[in-house]
């Protein structure tokens, strides 16, 4: 039996099939040669044949068999074939997208398989979900670490708490973000004039830029000399110059520094203005935040809460603030030779030994009816190689546990030395700045850092001194982003807010959860011996020490040379003679 070609129609008018061709024969009742494939018109056509495309289960060989090949009814479905061609449209030929699989089981579950044919659109739909997946990551690490950074240790937290108590009767006059101070610039017209220069300073002593973690200092104590902190309108020099109009604005570099960093600040303070007449005075109250040093300000992880644990906030502050004091006196040259200026040391009486510091009665000229007056402090002089005198300030950053930080330096100062600063720029770069600015308050030529650690994790009262690095102040303002022109516009829009205000006394508070500071006006009695506030806790409070107390800890010292197991036990009553300076 030959090959069946099956019915064609002729044409003999002309091209192509006749207009009323004849129905052939098969249909009445015959089998038709051709196979027909029946399908839905739901239905999207796909390709004819794919060979590098797998199936996506075992059984999807199977259904694409029974659902293509099924010749089942094909009478039927060849009659009501030629009546739906004319409303047959083909809408789309590409292939149905197969939806990306997630999660670990589907990761687990695929077997092993070739590579496989990608069309465009399926790729463009995974590279957008990565992206948005990378997206949502990064959201979500920026709100933890906001939410750390400003929330860590709930409302008991000692960070967490207000540095003073804020009464009922107060009102806020002004609230002010950080995110406004950033935007602020003001160049000072013309450079400071120095007024009034007081006190006496000892030379710095070389030797110490060759102390190496190999051959390190033990850091000692200085108990005869006294430090002061004393604010601006308790400053005999500031009250003078006051009665002159020397300015309208006066201040101490302390303060100056707490406004200019105040951006970078964690912690809560607060700065009491006083108007009086057409001059303002920012002061600081007794006992302020502002007369300690913070440790891991900025840090990631929060310090303990407990004051009796040595690595606490309020331990470390005081910790910090004596070895600062200390360090300070102890890389001077102690021949006897100082370097005297106009006045002595407007706060030390007559006999009474106070610490090498000089302070530079400073102006600026903020505007044409605004000048400010600062009290800046230097510490030590120097001579360079070419026989000028230089002013240096001196100041020390403390170690007490290599755990905490993650850097070791013992072990890092002389290799990594850029990695130790790096790590105190993210844990301390408040009180950095503060530094730095008050280096550039005081026109410093040079500013020492010192690196002090502890001679073991768990004794808070021994330390040793492991490096002396030296700074120019506006290389290292640049060196930790620190901008002058920002700095002076944040003390210049301060200064004209409190311009507009009537006479009286405002606290300026830095809030203790967010980023802003709040102006509150209070009564004029307030922060004053007759003033009733709310007592803090006991446990919180700082008891004086008497004289039986440090008679006490004297021969406690004594003892500790002879008996190694009272090293502790003496060094308590010097770290208690510090805090009553500090207070002091």
């Amino acid at each position: 039996m030959g090959f069946d070609v099956g019915f064609v129609p002729y044409n003999p008018d002309g091209w192509g099939p006749p207009e009323a061709a004849a129905a052939p024969a098969s249909l009445g009742g015959g089998s038709v040669s051709v196979p027909f494939a029946p399908f839905s018109r739901s239905d999207k056509l796909g390709r004819i044949a794919d060979w590098t495309r797998n199936p996506p289960g075992p059984g999807a060989f199977a259904a694409a068999r029974d659902t293509v090949f099924d010749f089942a009814g094909l009478e039927d479905s060849v009659g009501l074939a030629s009546a739906d061609d004319a409303s047959f449209r083909l809408v789309d030929g590409k292939p149905p997208p197969r939806h990306p699989r997630f999660g670990p089981r589907w990761r687990f579950q695929q077997r092993p398989q070739l590579p496989q044919r990608r069309d465009e659109e399926v790729e463009a739909r995974r590279r957008e979900a990565e992206k948005e997946r990378a997206r949502r990551d990064r959201h979500w690490q920026q709100n933890r670490r906001t939410h750390h950074q400003f929330n860590r240790g709930g409302p008991s937290s000692s960070s967490a708490k207000s540095s003073v108590d804020i009464q009922p009767e107060w009102s806020v006059k002004e609230q002010i973000p950080f995110s406004s101070f950033s935007k602020l610039s003001f160049a000072v017209a013309d450079q400071p004039e120095d007024l009034l220069v007081c006190g006496a300073v000892e030379f710095y002593d070389r030797a110490f830029d060759r102390v190496t973690p190999r051959a390190e200092r033990r850091l000692e104590r200085f108990k005869s000399r006294n430090f002061f902190k004393v604010t601006t309108t308790d400053d005999p020099v500031i009250r003078r110059l006051a009665e002159n109009d020397t300015a309208t604005v006066f201040a101490t570099d302390t303060i100056l520094a707490a406004l200019m960093c105040a951006p970078r600040s964690v912690q809560s303070w607060d700065i009491v203005i006083q108007r009086v007449g057409n001059k303002l005075f920012f002061d600081k109250r007794d006992g302020s935040q502002l007369d300690l040093l913070t440790v891991n300000e900025t840090a990631q992880e929060p310090l303990p809460e407990a004051k009796e644990d040595i690595n606490s906030a309020h331990s470390l502050a005081v910790e910090a603030t004596y070895v600062n004091q200390n360090f300070s006196q102890q890389v001077l040259l102690r021949n006897g030779e100082k370097v005297t200026f106009d006045e002595p040391n407007p706060f030390a009486t007559e006999g009474e030994e106070a610490a090498s510091v000089a302070y530079r009665y400073r102006r600026w000229k903020l505007d044409d009816e605004t000048s400010l007056v600062a009290r800046c402090e230097v510490h030590a002089v120097n001579t360079d190689p070419r026989g000028e005198r230089q002013f240096l300030t001196i100041n020390a950053l403390n170690e007490f546990d290599p755990k905490v930080t993650g850097v070791d330096w013992r072990k890092k100062l002389e290799t990594q030395r850029g990695a130790v600063l790096a790590t105190e720029l993210k844990n301390n770069a408040n009180r950095l700045a503060r530094w730095t600015a008050q280096a550039l308050l005081a026109g410093a030529d040079m500013m020492k850092l010192g690196y002090v650690s502890r001679l073991h994790p768990r004794d808070h009262y021994n330390h040793s001194i492991l490096s002396v690095i030296g700074y120019k102040p506006r290389d290292f303002a640049a060196q930790i982003n620190l901008n002058t022109a920002n700095m002076w516009g944040i003390v210049k829009s301060i200064v004209d807010v409190c311009m507009k205000l009537g006479e009286g006394k405002y606290v300026l508070v830095k809030d203790p959860v967010k980023p802003q500071v709040r102006l509150y006006e209070v009564p004029n009695d307030a922060f004053e011996n007759d003033y009733v506030e709310e007592p803090l806790p006991e446990e919180e409070q700082v008891r004086p020490f008497s004289e039986d107390v440090d008679a006490t800890a004297q021969e406690m010292d004594a003892a500790a040379e002879a008996e190694a197991t009272a090293t502790t036990t003496g060094a308590d009553g010097d770290a208690g003679k510090s805090v009553e300076a500090t207070a002091a």
